[in-house]
């Protein structure tokens, strides 16, 4: 598969934040989010092409009992099935980061959606595309009923943004203990700047709130 990077690090968002795992990040994406923080799997794609083999091989040095396989969007990868199914056989926890704009086959203990809302859509030329993709939840409703075991993360800068996100999640009909907002921001200062509001959001709201700890740790680049 097509991969960026490969690391250890500390989960920094969602229910398992905290939770020291190995990160495998897929390069390629279908959307272009305006404030995307891996623009190199993206807006700009890079990296080279690894077997499932190696991947275990690297998950099995590092010694992470979780694993993270991440992107871009991991499920443009057609060996998706094929490594999060060796994973969880050599005993790993394999979570599955996703915009949620595909639905192909696969397994995986935790499925981490992160929906796009309006706060993404870049101008130019990628604008219509982006949003008519995201703007599709059929894949996403699909990827849901296939996975039980899943939460919802949506990147939050303000009170603006809530109206969409309670819309999706009751269409979706998602449990709001499963949703968790977090803030905008591709360094500690972005996000701090938007936390005390998204907390408020979250408390009002009964939806839970999720850091961005990598970036209260180690700070914004690669390999975080």
């Amino acid at each position: 598969m097509f991969v960026a990077e490969t690391f250890a690090s500390l989960q920094g968002e969602g229910v398992l934040a905290g939770t020291p795992s190995f990160f495998i990040r897929s390069s390629g994406c279908n959307l272009r989010c305006a404030w995307c923080d891996t623009p190199y799997t993206s807006w700009r794609p890079e990296g080279r092409r690894l077997g499932v083999r190696e991947l275990l091989g690297r998950a099995a040095v590092a010694g992470c009992r979780h694993v993270v396989v991440t992107g871009g969007e991991p499920l443009l990868q057609r060996e998706l099935r094929e490594l999060t199914a060796a994973l969880m056989a050599n005993g790993h926890h394999v979570t599955v980061e996703t915009a949620g704009t595909l639905a192909p086959e696969f397994d995986c203990d935790l499925l981490s959606v992160s929906p796009k809302t309006a706060n993404s859509d870049p101008d130019g030329g990628w604008r219509a595309r982006h949003q008519a993709r995201r703007a599709d939840v059929a894949p996403l409703a699909r990827l849901l009923g296939r996975h039980p075991e899943h939460q919802l993360k949506f990147v939050v800068r303000g009170e603006q943004d809530l109206p969409e996100i309670v819309a999706l999640v009751d269409r979706l009909g998602v449990g709001r203990e499963r949703v968790l907002l977090m803030p905008e921001g591709r360094d500690a200062a972005e996000v701090a700047a938007h936390a005390g509001e998204v907390g408020r959001l979250c408390l009002r709201e009964k939806f839970r709130y999720s850091p961005r700890l990598h970036l209260d740790l180690f700070g914004a680049g690669r390999g975080v």
